[in-house]
């Protein structure tokens, strides 16, 4: 180990002897060390040295430690300070935690209890800028700014998503899957004033009926078996932040109450207690099936649909977006190759052709998938129109990127209408609003057709 790589520190203490003994023991340890022989010293370091941590005496002549540990902290928060305290100074040390320090230790020192402080001081302070770091990376990932799309569906999406950022007004995202529901969710949360506050995201299709209303407004110790101790939902966790439903079509129709008195009165209650405690928390939910259609079959409360669905968005499918594929076909490229250590592939132009007549049922999550797979499976050198996957490249039959093989001998129209129908119709588990979105066609043209074929029973 390279000698004082472990960090800088500031020992501050007007008692000559005990400083030159842990000067010692730090130097050894691998730190380096600046001395101070009271604050006012201390104090003229700070202001020409950058230190990594302060360890200071509390009682000292000219400027005390509280004083400088107020001091400290008024100029750069972030630097650790440990108080040292003589026996029956307890007090006095308990009213520098309250100032904000980190740690005290008690004269006369333990050799290994000092360094054992010093070093969970450094290392609360590595880990607290490195989440600093990479929620400022997050941040930046998911600013609304860098959503893909310039087409004049998304672009109108994007004024939606743009004005409803700036309040926390409750909104649902409706699309199909793939469509990057949560993506802005994010961007609504990162770009809005809770931006600071957590993001927390809940699959409602993901969780056992069994255990949702404990994992959303959390639960008493022996509330349960397995219930060992109080422990917060969802909903606290993500007080004053953001918490994204996913999938709140599936939400258990008996816990659909619960969830309406939370954005009704901003409380809940956890399971086994009867006192509700008060949340701050904003709403974003989101769903791939119709909320009107769920609403009318009786699976979803219509007066909790409304409470939601204060600023509906309805994200577009990408095959009716088509004039951003070629955008996001060169962004998951780049990112692709970023992460697979392949910087120097290139793509050539004709891909952009073949994957814009195709129709993407995946929507733009099947894409990313597509380009991420042909960039791991290239030559590293270029991908070329055969890199493409083959039920993709080879649609065919100039059917707008439709696999339809015509038999020689001729077929049935209305047969072949029908099965497109029926097959659109299971895609989307019988959604009729989903199956006419992806047929491109409204849903009362959709339920003539299921009539005209019986496929309405």
């Amino acid at each position: 180990m390279r000698k004082y790589e472990l960090g800088t520190i500031l020992l501050v203490d007007d008692d000559e002897s005990l400083r030159r003994v842990l000067e010692f023991q730090l130097d050894e340890a691998g730190y380096r060390v600046i001395v101070a022989a009271d604050g006012e010293e201390a104090l003229l370091v700070l202001g020409t040295k950058e230190v990594d941590c302060v360890i200071t005496d509390l009682r000292m002549p000219k400027v005390s430690g509280l004083e400088l540990l107020e001091k400290v902290k008024a100029s750069d928060k972030e630097i650790p300070v440990i108080v040292a305290t003589a026996f029956g100074e307890v007090e006095t040390a308990v009213s520098a935690m309250k100032l904000g320090a980190f740690d005290y230790i008690n004269k006369p020192f333990n050799h290994d209890e000092i360094l054992l402080t010093v070093e969970r001081a450094l290392s609360f302070t590595r880990t607290r800028n490195e989440n600093l770091q990479l929620r400022e990376l997050v941040e930046k990932e998911f600013r609304l700014d860098n959503v893909i799309g310039e087409s004049d569906v998304m672009s109108r999406v994007m004024k939606t998503v743009e004005r409803v950022s700036r309040s926390d007004v409750t909104v649902l995202i409706t699309g199909e899957s793939g469509t990057g529901k949560e993506l802005i969710a994010k961007g609504i949360h990162f770009s809005g004033r809770r931006k600071e506050k957590p993001f927390i995201a809940v699959n409602c299709g993901s969780i056992p009926e069994s255990l949702i209303e404990a994992e959303l407004f959390g639960y008493k110790r022996g509330s349960f078996t397995g219930a060992a101790s109080d422990t917060k939902g969802k909903f606290e966790a993500a007080d004053g932040g953001t918490l994204f439903l996913d999938e709140i079509g599936l939400l258990p129709l008996s816990l659909q109450p619960k969830l309406l008195r939370v954005l009704q009165e901003r409380e809940i209650v956890r399971l086994g207690e009867n006192d509700a405690r008060r949340v701050d928390v904003r709403i974003i939910a989101a769903t791939n099936h119709d909320p009107e259609d769920m609403v009318r079959e009786g699976t979803f409360r219509e007066d909790l649909y409304f409470r939601l669905a204060v600023v509906p968005v309805e994200l577009p499918p990408l095959r009716m977006r088509r004039k951003d594929i070629p955008l996001l076909v060169n962004h998951f490229f780049r990112r692709a190759k970023r992460k697979h250590g392949f910087e120097n592939l290139k793509l050539k132009p004709e891909i952009l052709n073949v994957l814009s007549a195709y129709s993407f049922p995946g929507n733009v999550r099947e894409l990313e998938n597509i380009i991420e797979r042909m960039v791991v499976l290239s030559d590293e050198i270029c991908l070329k129109k055969e890199d493409i996957p083959d039920y993709v490249r080879e649609p065919a039959n100039g059917f707008g990127g439709v696999r339809i093989e015509l038999p020689p001998d001729g077929i049935s129209f209305e047969d072949l209408e029908r099965e497109i129908i029926a097959y659109a119709l299971k895609l989307h588990n019988g959604n009729q609003s989903q199956a006419a979105r992806y047929l491109n066609i409204t849903r009362s043209a959709l339920i003539y057709r299921m009539q005209k074929f019986g496929l309405d029973e």
